[in-house]
Formats: structure tokens, C-alpha cells, sequence
């Protein structure tokens, strides 16, 4: 027996089963976790760099002093646009780009969120797109920027900003005031005001503090607001509300404020001001991805050293040539209503605005910065200029140095990058240039080695591509058909095919060994190779997974043999079938891969699907019509959501409507549960015999709550608007509502169309409470679907009770016997692939959630109004699973109906799953629009989770399906007889 392994029948053969899958399972979340990380390593290493010597400025610096002023979440348009009376809305910081200094756009690049944004201003680089994960930590950087470099730097503003720059910053002096003070429910641009209050108080103090007062007087000095205000009050109340257009009124005081307060102070005319903002909002009220609205900030600078407004001749054309970072030629003219027309427009990327501050104030540009000092907003003479110019381009040339030692350092065949062989000599001969007093060529030849060392950082970026990407794709591959291999031993007839003789058994373990050893070997050679080459930890670890994998599916060669031997006997048109089964399975997998990029696809699938299967059951089940045109008006029904706009517009009156709405759902599955006595189609899936309703208040008290939860809408939203607060009361009566609502389906009958109404019900109050638009209609629409998802397999089983249908028959495979029901046939993939379609249309139903800007955050403003962003997250992502749910639920239930192992579908799932996630893992760009640049990130995470996420969801739905109760076609007719 113990020989025969997984052919041993009875109990022994499902403890076999059961410890192998667990085993599976744990290696699929461990590989699923390693190869999620390995974009990081192939596409978007960190570019930090330690070990360089900061270059310091060969000329004086023009200012004493800057002062940096960020609006967090300011918009380039809402900033620089006059307001309906034709008056502008930033007065002050209009007079001086009229008057006093330069102007432009600063372009933001994804993730567009708070940390990454400011590590770019005041750093000069973009952190990896992992950065978005830091985005609410207060961890220190780990890297170099103009605080760093500054004699003293004196910051003021928000908790998640300030310390991250300057807590661990011995020659700082800075502030923020508690998390509490984040009240999305009340207007934010107090916030502003606090942080100017700060900074003037810090003033006044001076007056007494003669240390204090030395600190301030010194060169080299930085002083940093953070306004917040913007970007609370977008969040809370968009960004074209009135609250939100007052407070850049209010940015603009204090812009003006400072302005006043320095020059007072000082008195020496040696101030330098930068006034920006680190990302934009959309419209929505939310940020994060590469949309112009989240992009494109202002860029206003004046003062000591900043050259003043230039107008511009009629025939004056931009220069076409320089590219941002969402790589576009930025030669959109200025909106004309923002009455700039004439001004010159000088737009920077965001990482530029670092090394023109270190500039100004004559410190060395951070080490790591990749920002090109916009000479524009310079007022240098020509020497100057080039002087500026090359210590930009020498701090990014000893990066690259540095990225090209560590490499050769640690690599066997070390590959150089040509281009810059020569860099010494083109150094030298920019020194010669500049000695002759030719600063044009000098310029010319310092811009071209800046754009080479940009070049050369980014090939030692991606140095080790090639060997990475194989890596991973041979381990995804290995995997899928390790998942294969157990499908077809646990899960099918097939295992019954398998004989392995008692004589082979000592021959078969002694191969085994073998391979065993010679893939030990593998791995341990290929390990040795990369410590030498000093590889990350993860290197080894892609490297070891896939021999790994590779290495069980060559243990596996008795069971190759049988099935390729199996494959070689089978007839052609059985062969053709299943080709055809597997050509369908690849063109809806690659339907779904399409849907990430154009959610229409989904509307066009569902008007096809709902007219096929209301054709298949009109033909084979003539009788029921009415369930067939049911079918057809879901399918055409849900098809209407993605064609509405992925960011919901506000409707209140929707949601209490979809109240009433999921009301009527229910009480049509109650009728059609009280009318299916004596119909065996009907009673397949409603109650049973010997379980009446046991508790015939609890529906009604289901619907109580989500009648109660259509009012707590109500009140929450106008207290709310009317107040601007909402009231505790109001908020513990939604978390209780929510709470009871989900807890009750556990009481109601096992049978099946029972609880799954049940479970409808109970999660239709929090999924109420967290809607604010179109979604909430969309929760009963995907729900009406699900049902004629479950009526077609119903009607699939009553059409072939008995005989065999030609339709089944020409997908059947003739490896796998029909007959014992706790095994997979060919048919059955039929289930898993509908079961992917309503996953995905869970997901992009109501908008595109594979978008960080995609989360609405005032959906969880009737839960909590004070800013704790693990809380709303998790409020956030609780409401994208309650979609997710029905759709488990329902699969679970139906594996149940038509006596498959769920597990089975499960791994099916997860290997179509894995389809989706290598095509995923080619997409996954670093250049070209950062827009698509995050999404496909975002997608091939997404992919990646579902191993794990899909498990968990089965984990939380198995307490609400586990002990449905289903009725067998055989049963039901024995109770006609």
C-alpha cells in the first residue's frame, strides 16, 4: 500500500489527498508571494545608491535662505482658473508670476500619493513604485535631500509628512499636529493655518532666543510648510466644491502671509520661495494614479536668485524636444481662460524642483537625485549656468559610476555600458570649454553626458532582465503543471488508469533519487554562482522555487508516461474536443486579460451570453420558457455597468431606490421557493422536506435591516451635509446594523436558494451603508445573474438525467468516467471559467479597482469621519469583498448541486488564474505613460494575490455554505413515485 501512494482507495487515498493539498496550497502562496516580488527586481529596482560624494557648487549661491510651501493635493487647473465672477482665485501668487517670478507645470509621476510626491521635491527622485506602501508610514528616509544638506531646516505641517523628513534629522527644528485634527467631516483649511501659525510663533520666540535667533539667520537655511488642507478637504468634498476652492484661497493667504512675514524678519532681500504641490485630485475626490488631474501641479518661484516673468513674443514656439516623465512632448498651449497666454511657461518634472532648491541655496544636489535643474527659473550669468548645469550632470554621472562598480564588483562577466567608456575624457574636455569661455559647447556636451548617465543608471537598473524573467517564467510554468499533475491524480478517473507494479516499485524509487539529487545539485551549483555575484536573497529564491518545480514535475514520470500513453490512444475526435474545450478556455482567459484595459468587453459578453443561454434552454428545455427570458433580462441587465463611469458620481437617491430594490429580490426567491412544490426542476434547489421554516421571522427581520439601512443612508448623508459632522449615534447604529445583518444568515435553512437569499440579505445593509452611487443597483443585478447562473446548471442536470446530451457529449473526455460523482470531467471546466467571468465582473463592475485613484474614500463616511487609513482601507476593500462573496457563495452551492470537489474547482481556478498572471507578468511596463505603468503593476498584483485571496474568500464563505443541503434529480424522482 504504501507504494501505491495516491492509487490506494478509501480513506487512506483522501489523507493522502488531503496532506498533499495542504502541502500545494502552502507552496502556491509562498511562489505566488516570491515571483509578486520579482517585478521589483526586473522592472523597478530601487534606485537608492549609496557611496557617492556629493559635488559641491563652484559659485555663490544666490540666495541665504528657501522657503518651500507645498499645498498637498493641489491641482493645477483649480489653482491657475479664475472663478465664475471672473476674479482669481490665488491672488497673490498671481501678482508675482505677473511681477516677480516664474511659473509653470510641475508634472507628479505615479503612485501619486503623499510620500512618494514629496521624496520627489525634496529629493530629486522617484522612490519604486512600492513607495505607495510607505505612503501612511512615518518611517525616516534612508536616503539624501535638501534637508539633509541644509545648515538647518525648520518644518511645520501634517503628521504623515513631516516627520518622515525630519525626525531623524539632528539640525531640524519641526512640528505636526495630532491625527485627530484630519477630520474629513468638518472644513481642513484650519490645518493650513495651523502650520503658518507655527512657523510665525517660531518668529516671535526668536525675538527672546538668541540661539534660536542665530539658527534663522544662518546661510543654508530651510524652512518647509506642509498645507494639507487641499487635500483633506478633495477627499471629503471634491475638488470642484466650494469648500475646497476656498481653501487655495486660503493657501494663497498664507502664501502671501510668509511672504510678508520673511521679508519683515530678514530685511535682506536673500529669501528664495518655491510654492507647489506634491500630486493633484480627480474629480472624484482621489489620487494615485498618472490622470492629468493628479499629475500636473502649479510651480510658482520668486525671490533671490529666481529670474522674473518673461513675455512672450506672438511667433514664440515651446521646445518640443524635452520630454517629461510620463514620457509626452508638453506642447499643449495654455488653457486661455487661465489669462497666461503671453507669460513663459516653464514646466518641470516634479524630481527637477530638488536641485534647483539646492542651487539656489549653494549645497550639493542630493546624491541620488535623477532631477534636471530647470536653468529657466535661474537668474545666472552664462558661466554660472554651465557651472549649475555640470554639477547636475556630475551627481548623476557618479551615480551611475557607482551602480557600474557595484556591479562589476560582484559579476563573473561583467558587461560595461559603452557608451560612457569615455566619460573621463568628455569631462575633460567640458572643463576645456569652460576654460575657453565656450559655455555653448560646453552646455551642449555637459546635457548630453547627463542624459548618457541617466542611460547608464537605467541599464544597471535592469542589468540582470533576462536571466530574471526566464527564471520566473519557467517556475510559472512548472507550476501550473504541477497543478495539472494533481488535478489529474486526485480529482479525475485517471488514477484508476495508473498501475504501477510491485516489481517497479524498487526501480521507480531508485529514478527518483536520482532526480531528487541531480535537481539538489542544480540548485546548490546556481546558488554558489549567485553568492558569488553577491545576488539579492530573492535572486535565490526564484532561482530555488523553480527548480523546485521543475524537479517534482520529472518525479513525476511513471504518471507522464500514463497520460501521454493515454493521449496517444484516445480517438481524433475526442482529441479534437479537447483541443476545442482548451481553445475556448485560452479565448475567455484572454478576454478577461483584455478586460483590465476596456471593461466594455463585459457588456458585450453578457448581451452574448444572456442570448446563448436562453437559446441553449429554450432548445433543450422547451418548457421553460419564462426561465430562459429570466436569464436573458439578468445578463442583459448586469451588462448596463460597465458602461457607466468607473468613478461614481454621487446619488443618493439611487442607493435608497436599490434598497427597495434588493427588498423585491428577495421576496421573488420567497415565491419561488412557495411555489415549488411539486416541481422537481424548482426543488432542486429550494427547501427541503424535512426542513420547514424554522425561523419565520428572520426574513422578515432581514428585511427590516436593509429597510433601516436605506434610512440610516438618508439621515448620515444629510446630517452630514446639512452639519458638517456626523453624529456619533449615527455612526454606532451603521456599524450595528452592519454588524447584525451579516451574523444572521447563519440562523436561517440550510436549503439552498434559502441561504443563499439569506446571505443576500445579510450583506446587503453594510454594502448599502458603503455605497454612494450606481453600485448599490449593481449588487442586486450581479445577484439576479448568479441565480440564472444556477437555474442553467440546473437545467444542465435535468437535461441529462437519463441520456447523454450531444452538446456534453462532444465536450466529454474520454479519460475521465461521468459516472462517479466526486471526480472532474471535461465538462465541468465549464464551471470554474463562468465562475472567473462573475469574479472579474465583481471586480470591474462598479469601476476599475485594479486603479489605485479607483477607491472612493467618502463611501466609508458613515462609518467614520476621522482620518485613520487603515480603518477606511479596510472598510474599502471589506465593501469590494461583499461582490466577491456572493459570487463564492454561489459557486460553493453549486459544487454542492452538481457533486463536484470544490477543491478541485478551486485549483482549476487557480490555474486559469495563473494563465491570466504570466500573460500579465510580459505586460508590466517601466516605460512610456506612467498611467499604464501603475495599472499594469496593479494587474499583475492582482493576479498574484488570487491564490491567496480566492482561499481566504472560500475560507469566510465556507461558514455560510458549509452546511447547505442539496436535493439529487434521483431523490426527487423517487418522491414522485
Amino acid at each position: 500500500m504504501a507504494g501505491e501512494g495516491i492509487l490506494s482507495g478509501g480513506e487512506q487515498r483522501k489523507q493522502q489527498v488531503w496532506r498533499r493539498e495542504r502541502w500545494l496550497v502552502a507552496l502556491g502562496i509562498v511562489l505566488h508571494a516570491i515571483y509578486m516580488l520579482s517585478i521589483f527586481d526586473i522592472y523597478f529596482k530601487t534606485p537608492i545608491v549609496h557611496g557617492m560624494d556629493p559635488v559641491p557648487q563652484r559659485f555663490p549661491a544666490p540666495a541665504k535662505r528657501l522657503v518651500l510651501l507645498v499645498a498637498d493635493g493641489l491641482r493645477a487647473d483649480k489653482f491657475f482658473e479664475p472663478e465664475s465672477d471672473g476674479r482669481f482665485r490665488a491672488p497673490f501668487l498671481r501678482r508675482v508670476i505677473l511681477e516677480k517670478g516664474r511659473w509653470g507645470v510641475s508634472h507628479a509621476r505615479p503612485p501619486t500619493e503623499s510620500r512618494p510626491g514629496h521624496v520627489a521635491i525634496i529629493a530629486g527622485f522617484y522612490e519604486d513604485p512600492s513607495a505607495v506602501t510607505k505612503g501612511w508610514k512615518a518611517n525616516p528616509v534612508e536616503f539624501d535631500s535638501v534637508f539633509n544638506r541644509s545648515r538647518h531646516t525648520f518644518a511645520f505641517g501634517s503628521p504623515d509628512i513631516i516627520p518622515i523628513f525630519c525626525s531623524g534629522l539632528p539640525h531640524s527644528t519641526w512640528g505636526s499636529y495630532p491625527h485627530e485634527f484630519e477630520d474629513f467631516a468638518t472644513d481642513a483649511s484650519f490645518l493650513d493655518q495651523w502650520s503658518f501659525d507655527q512657523f510665525y510663533s517660531l518668529l516671535n520666540r526668536s525675538y527672546g532666543d538668541n540661539k534660536l535667533r542665530e539658527l534663522l539667520l544662518q546661510d543654508n537655511v530651510v524652512i518647509f510648510l506642509h498645507l494639507l488642507g487641499c487635500d483633506t478637504n478633495g477627499h471629503a468634498h471634491r475638488p470642484y466644491s466650494s469648500i475646497y476652492l476656498n481653501n487655495v484661497k486660503v493657501v494663497d493667504q498664507i502664501a502671501e502671509n510668509v511672504y510678508n512675514l520673511v521679508e519683515n524678519y530678514f530685511k535682506d532681500n536673500r529669501t528664495a520661495y518655491i510654492f507647489t504641490a506634491d500630486h493633484g485630485m480627480s474629480d472624484k475626490g482621489s489620487h494615485g494614479d498618472g490622470h492629468p488631474t493628479n499629475t500636473d501641479t502649479p510651480l510658482v518661484a520668486w525671490g533671490a536668485g529666481i529670474k522674473g516673468p518673461k513675455w512672450l513674443s506672438y511667433s514664440y514656439q515651446l521646445d518640443n524636444n524635452f520630454r517629461f516623465v510620463d514620457d509626452h512632448k508638453h506642447d499643449m498651449p495654455t488653457p486661455s481662460e487661465w489669462g497666461l497666454t503671453g507669460m513663459e511657461r516653464v514646466d518641470v518634472n516634479q524630481a527637477d524642483i530638488a536641485p534647483l532648491m539646492a542651487t539656489l541655496v549653494g549645497l550639493p544636489c542630493p546624491v541620488n537625485s535623477v532631477g534636471n535643474l530647470p536653468l529657466q527659473y535661474l537668474q545666472l550669468n552664462k558661466g554660472e549656468e554651465v557651472e549649475a548645469a555640470l554639477a547636475n550632470t556630475k551627481e548623476i554621472l557618479n551615480q551611475f559610476l557607482r551602480k557600474s562598480q557595484l556591479k562589476q564588483l560582484s559579476s563573473l562577466r561583467f558587461k560595461p555600458f559603452m557608451p560612457l567608456i569615455n566619460y573621463s575624457s568628455v569631462l575633460g574636455q567640458i572643463e576645456d570649454f569652460i576654460s575657453a569661455h565656450d559655455y555653448d559647447a560646453a552646455m551642449k556636451s555637459s546635457e548630453n553626458l547627463r542624459r548618457l548617465s541617466l542611460a547608464g543608471i537605467h541599464y544597471f537598473q535592469t542589468y540582470d532582465w533576462l536571466m530574471l524573467m526566464s527564471t520566473v517564467t519557467l517556475g510559472y510554468v512548472g507550476w501550473m503543471i504541477n497543478l495539472v499533475l494533481h488535478i489529474l491524480q486526485s480529482y479525475t478517473f485517471l488514477s484508476r488508469n495508473l498501475s504501477v507494479k510491485k516489481n517497479q516499485t524498487h526501480s521507480r524509487g531508485s529514478m527518483m533519487k536520482k532526480i531528487y539529487l541531480t535537481g539538489s545539485l542544480l540548485m546548490g551549483f546556481i546558488s554558489v554562482i549567485l553568492i558569488i555575484e553577491k545576488s539579492p536573497i530573492l535572486y535565490h529564491a526564484y532561482v530555488s522555487m523553480t527548480v523546485f518545480l521543475w524537479t517534482r514535475i520529472f518525479s513525476n514520470i511513471q504518471l507522464l508516461k500514463v497520460i501521454w500513453r493515454l493521449l496517444s490512444n484516445r480517438s481524433l475526435k475526442s482529441n479534437f474536443n479537447f483541443l476545442a474545450t482548451s481553445a475556448l478556455a485560452f479565448f475567455i482567459l484572454e478576454l478577461l486579460v483584455s478586460s483590465f484595459f476596456e471593461r466594455k468587453l463585459y457588456t458585450w459578453c453578457f448581451l452574448f451570453v444572456g442570448v446563448v443561454a436562453a437559446v441553449f434552454m429554450v432548445t433543450f428545455a422547451p418548457q421553460r420558457f419564462l426561465t430562459a427570458a429570466y436569464v436573458l433580462v439578468a445578463c442583459w441587465f448586469l451588462s448596463m455597468f460597465t458602461l457607466m463611469p468607473a468613478e461614481i458620481p454621487d446619488n443618493t437617491n439611487l442607493v435608497i431606490a436599490s434598497g427597495a430594490f434588493i427588498i423585491i429580490v428577495a421576496l421573488s426567491s420567497m415565491w419561488f421557493d412557495a411555489t415549488s412544490e411539486g416541481n422537481n426542476f424548482k426543488q432542486l434547489i429550494t427547501q427541503s422536506d424535512r426542513n420547514k421554516l424554522k425561523f419565520p421571522v428572520l426574513f422578515y427581520a432581514q428585511v427590516l435591516l436593509v429597510g433601516l439601512s436605506s434610512v440610516m443612508v438618508v439621515l448620515s448623508t444629510t446630517h452630514r451635509a446639512e452639519k458638517r459632522e456626523l453624529l456619533v449615534v449615527h455612526q454606532l447604529v451603521n456599524w450595528l446594523i452592519a454588524g447584525l445583518s451579516m451574523i444572521l444568515p447563519f440562523f436561517s435553512k440550510p436549503a439552498l436558494l434559502t441561504r443563499l437569499t439569506s446571505i443576500f440579505l445579510g450583506f446587503a445593509p453594510p454594502f448599502l451603508l458603503l455605497s454612494i452611487g450606481y453600485e448599490a443597483v449593481f449588487y442586486s443585478a450581479l445577484a439576479l445573474v448568479l441565480m440564472g447562473w444556477i437555474l442553467v446548471e440546473c437545467t444542465i442536470m435535468c437535461m441529462t438525467k437519463g441520456k447523454e446530451s450531444p452538446f456534453i457529449a462532444n465536450l466529454e473526455d474520454k479519460l475521465i468516467s461521468r459516472h462517479d460523482e466526486s471526480t472532474l470531467n471535461l465538462s465541468h471546466i465549464r464551471v470554474p471559467l463562468a465562475f472567473m467571468v462573475l469574479f472579474n465582473v465583481a471586480f470591474f463592475g462598479t469601476g476599475n479597482f485594479a486603479s489605485i485613484a479607483s477607491f472612493e474614500i467618502s463611501s466609508v463616511y458613515r462609518f467614520i469621519t476621522i482620518f485613520s487609513p487603515f480603518l477606511m482601507a479596510a472598510l474599502l476593500i471589506f465593501k469590494l469583498f461583499i461582490p466577491f462573496m456572493l459570487v463564492i457563495c454561489v459557486f460553493s452551492a453549486l459544487t454542492k448541486l452538481l457533486q463536484v470537489p470544490r477543491l478541485g474547482c478551486y485549483f482549476l481556478v487557480i490555474l486559469f488564474s495563473d494563465v491570466m498572471t504570466i500573460h500579465f507578468f510580459f505586460l508590466v511596463r517601466n516605460t512610456g505613460s506612467w498611467m499604464e505603468i501603475g495599472n499594469s503593476i496593479s494587474h499583475f498584483g492582482i493576479m498574484s494575490a488570487q491564490v491567496v485571496f480566492i482561499l481566504l474568500l472560500f475560507a469566510l464563505t465556507n461558514i455560510y455554505t458549509k452546511d447547505i443541503e442539496v436535493r439529487s434529480l434521483s431523490s426527487l424522482s423517487r418522491k414522485k413515485m
